[in-house]
């Protein structure tokens, strides 16, 4: 939102303070932030705006010397001793070292609860069904185990579960991933138990993907977990690694972002405000001559620049939509070819986060509960997960819109789908069509008729298509999904994703466009296990026992030539055959 603000008044003159707070968690947009309110005071522009960056954990000299050597306050906070403990070998295996402790812990210490860090989901759900299994045929003189698992992909009612004061002689022990490093406060907590891992995006540029790998925690982080345990009385942090790793392999801080991660969006924000020397502008921490050049690249493939590297009219309306370039790229696409509001709607699901909620370990349960998602996306079944989320969006509204939120409360509980999430989904298209009214009223190489002219098609394809759907609600036995362009508005996805595209094997494998890697699609897809599909486009990509390809959709051969005839040549699968 900031960022926004910038690209609307670069002076920022309705503000005389900035806060920006957490920064040691050093975001690729913090940084960038971080750079331009330099650049506001170094050049004079605004030598009166104030800024002040805070952190518990914060290697306070690096910003302080970005800022021309800015003052560095310390101002102490009520924190409790906490006990540390270290093993004295490396662990093997995370999951079976981790009960073991928890198991340890429960019965040497008898009052308190336990929180423990895992570096993801996978981890912390084989733990839980572990415990709860266990927990029953311990000794009886402990405590009761009650395991409680905390990630993101949780509904915020699952979330809660670890707030709940229990009966006595049991104890809560939470699962979480580094979400509750900073966010969250449980109160009773006198234990840390921390297997020193996260999970983190890294960005691939010789592959152009970015996939989630585990890796070790810096010291700061760790300072930051074992600091939950000291927060209402004395506490104890049980550290799963021995004291040599945290004092010699852990690094001090986190490594930023953008030194891991890819910058398009920086990039492309650079460009629209006019920065050509991008080499030598302000970095808090410089991303590095590949990195750039990757960017410089992938926005050169979405139209985004031209040959000269100058930023073109599609580029300039990507600068101004709040969203990953290659959304803004679909979204800007499926306007000219009509297909806008469908996309929107897709759009906006994929814009908030765990909307689709994932069903836990158990088996049976996650069939049961794919096999119910399957009757309310006939088409999401045969193309893919971005038209089921079409098809979810609009059964939540027809719900919503008939006044049954309690019904639609039920069907999201019972379709393991976020209520909540369903509602900011349509918050975020709201701002979206703002946003998209705003690329064309901001696009300077339009002539004034021009501008009128795609306004008035912008307002008619939104409000049509409203009105469209509303009537063939209205039309008894009609299914509202007759009027989806499916073709449409994949062809727009793959416009803005053409190099998350796979070609299909005669093994049943997929292979990536452009480079020829081998991929499969995730279980979590619709597709998964769908036989005969010639090419898949896939939104997110990620790395854990093998390559994966994340909400995944079917598309024709045919489609590349047409949407991506600039690729063909440099692709590195034979798609002409």
């Amino acid at each position: 939102m900031l960022l926004r603000e910038i690209m609307l008044d670069g002076k920022l003159s309705k503000y005389s303070t900035i806060i920006l707070d957490e920064a040691h968690e050093r975001t690729i947009l913090t940084d960038l932030i971080m750079g331009f309110l330099k650049q506001l005071i170094v050049n004079q522009i605004r030598p009166d705006l104030k800024v002040i960056v805070m952190s518990a954990t914060l290697n306070a000299e690096l910003f302080s010397n970005f800022f021309a050597h800015a003052p560095i306050l310390f101002i102490e906070g009520k924190m409790y001793p906490v006990t540390q403990y270290y093993l004295t070998d490396s662990s093997e295996d995370i999951v079976d070292t981790m009960i073991r402790t928890i198991i340890q812990v429960n019965m040497s210490e008898l009052e308190g609860d336990i929180l423990c860090f895992l570096p993801g989901q996978e981890e912390i759900d084989n733990c839980v069904a572990a415990l709860n299994q266990v927990a029953p045929q311990l000794p009886k003189e402990a405590p009761l185990i009650v395991a409680l698992p905390l990630y993101a992909a949780l509904s915020p009612a699952q979330q809660a579960h670890i707030f709940d004061k229990l009966p006595p002689r049991r104890r809560k022990v939470i699962l979480a991933t580094n979400i509750a490093e900073t966010s969250i406060t449980v109160s009773g907590v006198k234990y840390v138990i921390d297997s020193g891992l996260r999970k983190v995006k890294v960005w691939k540029h010789q592959l152009g993907l970015s996939t989630l790998l585990t890796a070790p925690i810096s010291q700061a982080s760790a300072k930051q977990r074992a600091g939950r345990a000291g927060r209402e009385s004395p506490g104890k942090v049980f550290r799963l690694y021995s004291e040599k790793v945290f004092q010699t392999k852990l690094p001090a801080q986190q490594e930023s972002e953008i030194m891991r991660n890819d910058i398009i969006l920086p990039i492309l924000t650079l460009k629209k405000l006019g920065v050509d020397d991008l080499l030598n502008w302000s970095w808090l921490e410089h991303p590095g001559q590949e990195s750039i050049l990757s960017a410089l690249n992938t926005l050169y493939a979405l139209g985004a620049l031209n040959d000269n590297g100058k930023i073109t009219s599609l580029g300039y309306k990507m600068a101004v939509l709040p969203l990953p370039p290659q959304l803004s790229v679909v979204l800007i696409t499926a306007f000219e070819t009509g297909v806008l509001n469908s996309v929107l709607d897709i759009v906006s699901c994929l814009s908030v986060d765990n909307l689709v909620l994932n069903v836990g370990g158990n088996g049976e349960l996650r069939d049961e509960i794919n096999f119910k998602r399957r009757e309310f996306c006939p088409l999401g079944a045969k193309y893919g997960d971005l038209i089921a989320l079409k098809e979810y969006f609009n059964y939540y509204r027809e719900l919503s819109q008939s006044g049954n939120s309690s019904e639609a409360k039920e069907w999201c509980k019972e379709l393991h789908l976020s209520f909540k999430g369903f509602k900011n989904v349509l918050k975020v298209k709201q701002q979206l069509k703002d946003y998209m009214f705003a690329t064309i009223k901001q696009d300077d190489s339009l002539k004034y008729q021009e501008k009128d002219k795609q306004l008035k098609i912008l307002k008619a394809q939104l409000d049509v298509s409203d009105n469209k759907d509303e009537e063939d609600d209205e039309e008894e036995g009609k299914d509202v999904n007759n009027s989806l362009d499916v073709p449409g508005v994949l062809k727009a996805f793959l416009k803005g994703y053409i190099t998350n595209t796979a070609i299909g094997m005669p093994d049943r494998s997929y292979r990536t466009f452009t480079t020829g890697q081998l991929i499969s699609i995730h279980p979590s897809s619709n597709l998964f296990g769908k036989g005969g599909l010639d090419a898949i486009t896939y939104i997110e990509y990620v790395y854990t026992s093998k390559a994966y390809g994340r909400t995944c959709s079917a598309i024709e051969l045919s489609w590349l030539q047409e949407v991506a005839p600039h690729m063909i040549g440099a692709a590195k699968v034979n798609v002409r055959d």
